[in-house]
């Protein structure tokens, strides 16, 4: 590589890892003078690159925003997450799949050989659960529009499109409830994802509560509302908060279920087999397991997965449900009509 090339390459890759650079430091660690910055920054300036030039008694550049993109510099390292990045971009259901696959194949084209090589050895394939119907991807457009609001917290207004009745699945709190609405007013607090869907938080200012809203059911309207002073979210924390909403509660993050029983089973045996409970060893083969669920049904039949003799602590529910499972499992052997479920 001419010498020229490499030393541009060194101040570009100088000028992105630190905002300010005083000229009389760029040219000590490019062994140059300060005259040759000078035109090694003009130079880059004609290839696109939007480098300004501070006064100031330590005059020197800064890497700029420009309005068109220039060719990237990347390490090795950098190079290679950002084709890993991309091939999983498919998994996030924002509707970039095929934006993501033409950028991969733009910087795989530029890329030397054997980064080329260390990249098409890495193929991803992005396996989803099966479904009925495939999910609805969120519009990229859509999640720009809603991360925008977030960070300007600017209240937003949108047409909210209700979920079919069978929708089962989607979470406590958000409003998929008549199909004739007035826009939606809420204050935007985080956009997040969740099992392949993207979904706002924020807080209604109509309802006065928090809810939860998919974005692929989201049509922004323009202009968006005045600034607010963000609210605390329950909790505290967003992850807490969605999965408690998700799990049926009131955003604690609890399930609305939650029993305790011991297993004749190491404690170790049954934590790889238990996502969000809580293990207690009580001897080499016996533990004590707390574990929630949607219902108390629910919640013995995932405990009776374990081959192993149960003693259940509390609370009565849960005794009570397992009993109906033995019925139910009993007439299932014998073809025996079912019996109805216990009231809750």
């Amino acid at each position: 590589m001419p010498k020229t090339s490499a030393r541009l390459l060194s101040l570009l890759s100088l000028l992105q890892a630190r905002r300010d650079w005083p000229g009389a430091l760029l040219a000590e660690r490019l062994d140059v003078s300060p005259r040759t910055v000078r035109r090694d920054v003009d130079r880059l300036r004609e290839l696109g690159y939007p480098i300004v030039a501070f006064k100031g008694p330590d005059g020197g550049y800064r890497l700029g925003a420009g309005t068109e993109l220039p060719p990237l510099l990347f390490d090795d390292e950098q190079a290679v997450a950002l084709a890993i990045a991309l091939q999983i971009a498919a998994t996030i259901g924002a509707g970039i799949e095929v934006a993501a696959a033409r950028a991969l194949n733009t910087v795989r084209q530029v890329m030397p050989a054997r980064l080329r090589r260390r990249i098409d050895t890495l193929q991803v394939t992005a396996v989803e659960r099966p479904a009925a119907r495939p999910d609805p991807q969120a519009d990229s457009g859509v999640l720009l529009a809603l991360s925008a609001a977030v960070h300007a917290r600017q209240v937003l207004r949108f047409d909210y499109t209700p979920a079919p009745a069978a929708s089962a699945a989607s979470a406590r709190g958000a409003d998929d409830d008549g199909a004739q609405t007035p826009p939606r007013r809420v204050q935007p607090h985080h956009l997040v994802t969740w099992g392949g869907r993207w979904y706002l938080v924020a807080w209604d200012l109509d309802r006065e509560d928090w809810r939860t809203f998919r974005a692929d059911r989201i049509t922004p309207r323009t202009p968006t509302g005045p600034r607010f002073t963000p609210r605390e979210l329950p909790g505290g924390e967003v992850a807490a908060f969605v999965a408690g909403r998700f799990r049926g509660s009131d955003g604690s993050g609890d399930w609305p279920c939650r029993g305790e029983v011991i297993l004749d089973l190491p404690a170790a045996v049954v934590s790889r087999h238990t996502r969000d409970g809580v293990v207690e060893e009580l001897g080499p083969d016996r533990c004590r397991l707390v574990l929630g669920s949607w219902s108390w049904p629910g919640l013995a039949a995932a405990i009776g997965r374990f081959d192993a003799d149960i003693e259940v602590v509390g609370p009565a529910e849960l005794k009570d449900a397992f009993a109906h499972l033995a019925r139910r499992y009993a007439n299932a052997a014998t073809g025996a009509p079912g019996t109805p479920p216990p009231t809750p």
